[in-house]
């Protein structure tokens, strides 16, 4: 979890979340339904008015919040996602709720990057992202200037800690080849976007290591 950022995708998606841990987060979803974190994110969305709405999820792997949006009112749903493999499980979970024709997935879009390439959203959902990116700035500019009425996510905890196991991490990545890097950006930073872009933020929560932070447009 450096604090850094760069101009370009980040490498790595495919083979750190590979079709492994997708089949592992899958098989978890069907068992226990959303993690503690991916509820307060679901929650806070659904505060602010899921009924009807239209969400863009960011980063949604498997499309489990995706799924419990539509379940509790949203009118369709929008993923983004960089690794590809994710998308054989997001399928079949889309295909057992029976609501593949209100959930769309879109692969290989970098939001920061490339804003244009989604259309506009009620409320935008980024939950365990902004740690695997390395530009939060534009990350969480591109999100706001996506949403009309909320922007909802999640960062680990932003402790010394945390942030010297991130930097070893990464040291071990370097180490074995993997392009792949996480990075700790300071909490306030990250909120400071939201508001520079409107947003004010409305809701703090806390699930283990995830803060979930919920900004309403204002």
């Amino acid at each position: 979890m450096e604090e850094c950022c760069a101009p370009r995708t980040p490498d790595g998606y495919d083979r750190e979340f590979d079709a492994r841990f997708a089949r592992r987060l899958a098989r978890r979803y069907r068992r226990s339904g959303l993690t503690p974190s991916a509820r307060l994110i679901l929650d806070f969305a659904d505060s602010v008015g899921l009924e009807g709405a239209a969400v863009l999820e960011i980063g949604g792997g498997i499309g489990d919040i995706q799924l419990e949006a539509l379940r509790r009112g949203a009118s369709r749903t929008t993923n983004l996602e960089l690794s590809s493999a994710y998308e054989p499980e997001a399928a079949r979970l889309l295909d057992e709720a029976g609501m593949r024709d209100r959930a769309k997935r879109m692969l290989g879009v970098d939001l920061a990057g490339t804003p244009e390439a989604v259309g506009p959203a009620d409320i935008v959902v980024l939950h365990r992202v902004v740690c695997c990116y390395p530009d939060y700035d534009r990350l969480l500019s591109a999100a706001a200037g996506r949403s009309r009425r909320a922007v909802v996510f999640s960062h680990p905890t932003y402790s010394l800690w945390a942030r010297s196991m991130a930097r070893a991490l990464n040291a071990f990545y370097g180490l074995i080849g993997n392009p792949y890097r996480a990075f700790a950006h300071p909490p306030d930073a990250m909120v400071s976007v939201l508001r520079r872009r409107g947003f004010e933020p409305r809701y703090r929560g806390r699930s283990g290591p995830w803060h979930v932070v919920g900004a309403v447009r204002a």
